[in-house]
């Protein structure tokens, strides 16, 4: 098992609407997708700042759920615009990570 730990930048000012729409439609479709999302924070230290984490078994569930929610019409047409509308993707962040084996995150 192993998690993602993301880090965007949302535009200027707007981590607000970000968040809002990160909890109301990419959590939910993603979930919905299969998706394991175990948190969201806000970063303290920057007020564009935020940070979420996804669960995955192996790297081929990580593979077929990346296929179902990126290359998904819904993803492509809908959600992923606005994604972009709302974030800096080249300030994106994606750290891999594995538990230690007294890690409570197993």
């Amino acid at each position: 098992m192993f998690y993602e730990i993301r880090r965007y930048q949302s535009r200027p000012g707007r981590r607000a609407e970000w968040i809002r729409y990160m909890e109301d439609v990419v959590i939910p479709f993603q979930t919905a997708k299969g998706m394991i999302v175990t948190a969201s924070f806000t970063d303290e230290e920057d007020k564009d700042g935020y940070v979420w984490i996804r669960r995955f078994e192996n790297e081929a569930q990580r593979e077929t759920l990346y296929a179902a929610v990126y290359e998904s019409d819904r993803w492509t047409k809908e959600i992923g615009p606005v994604v972009y509308g709302l974030l800096i993707p080249e300030k994106s962040v994606v750290t891999r990570v594995t538990p230690t084996p007294a890690s409570p995150l197993q």
